[in-house]
C-alpha cells in the first residue's frame, strides 16, 4: 500500500510540474490531486524539496535508461557528441523538469544528475585512455557539463533569444575542439603531446587499479599526471 501511495504522489507531482506555467507546485495541490493527506506526503518525501528531487529523478530516469540501453561504442568521442545532443533534446522535451533540476533552490543534487556526470566522466576516461583528450577527464567533464547545461538552460528559458538549435552544436564543437585532440596522431601535434600523454597515462592507471602501486602511490601519481595534463600552455 505504501509503495502505491508513494508512486501516486510522485506521478501526480510530475504531472503538475509538467503542466505548471512556471514549473512550481504546492504540496497542498499535490495532496488534493493525489487524494492523500499532508502527513502521507511528508512521510514519503520529507518535505517539498524531497518531493521535487524525487520528481526530477523520476523524470530523468527515463533519459538515463535510454543512455544505458545505448551502451558504449568503441568511439568515445562519438559517444560524447551524442551525449551532448541527447542532453539538450531531453531539456527541450521536458522544460519545466529541466529548469527544476538545475534550480538553485535544489540544495541537494538529484541522484540522476550525479549519474549523468558519472557517465560523461566515463566516456572521457575512455577517450583519455586512447590519447584523445588534452586534459584530465575530471576537468574535461566539469567544462563540458557546465557548457552543456548552460546551453540547454538558455534554449529552454530564453527561447525568444536562443531560437536556433544550431547554437548548441556550435558550442559543442568549439568546446570539444578545446578538450579533445584532433583526429591525427599525437606526434603531429607536438604542443599537445605531453598533456595528452599525461591524461592518457592517468586514465590507464585508473583502469589498471594502480598498476602495482600502493593506494597512496597511485593517488600521488594521478595527482602529478593530472597536474601536467591540466597545465595551461603559458604556465
Amino acid at each position: 500500500m505504501s509503495t502505491s501511495t508513494r508512486t501516486r504522489i510522485l506521478e501526480v507531482a510530475a504531472t503538475l510540474v509538467r503542466e505548471s506555467p512556471d514549473g512550481d507546485i504546492s504540496t497542498r495541490a499535490v495532496c488534493e490531486a493525489a487524494k492523500v493527506g499532508a502527513p502521507a506526503l511528508y512521510r514519503h518525501f520529507g518535505d517539498k524539496e524531497g518531493l521535487l528531487s524525487a520528481v526530477v529523478d523520476h523524470g530523468f530516469e527515463k533519459y538515463l535508461a535510454t543512455k544505458r540501453e545505448r551502451g558504449e561504442t568503441t568511439d568515445p568521442v562519438e559517444d560524447l557528441r551524442r551525449g551532448w545532443d541527447s542532453h539538450v533534446a531531453f531539456a527541450l522535451d521536458n522544460r519545466n523538469l529541466y529548469r527544476l533540476m538545475n534550480s538553485p533552490a535544489m540544495r541537494t543534487p538529484p541522484a540522476a544528475a550525479l549519474e549523468s556526470h558519472r557517465i560523461l566522466t566515463g566516456d572521457l576516461e575512455r577517450a583519455a585512455a586512447q590519447g584523445r583528450i588534452r586534459i584530465a577527464p575530471e576537468l574535461a567533464a566539469q567544462m563540458i557539463m557546465s557548457a552543456n547545461v548552460g546551453v540547454a538552460l538558455m534554449l529552454v528559458s530564453r527561447p525568444a533569444t536562443f531560437d536556433d538549435i544550431e547554437v548548441s552544436r556550435r558550442v559543442r564543437d568549439a568546446l570539444h575542439a578545446t578538450v579533445l585532440t584532433p583526429d591525427v596522431s599525437p606526434s603531429a601535434q607536438p604542443d599537445a603531446e605531453v598533456p595528452t600523454a599525461a591524461a592518457r597515462l592517468s586514465a590507464l592507471l585508473r583502469q589498471e587499479h594502480g598498476a602495482g602501486l600502493s593506494t597512496a602511490e597511485a593517488a600521488l601519481m594521478k595527482e602529478w599526471l593530472d597536474r601536467v595534463a591540466n597545465a595551461r600552455p603559458d604556465t
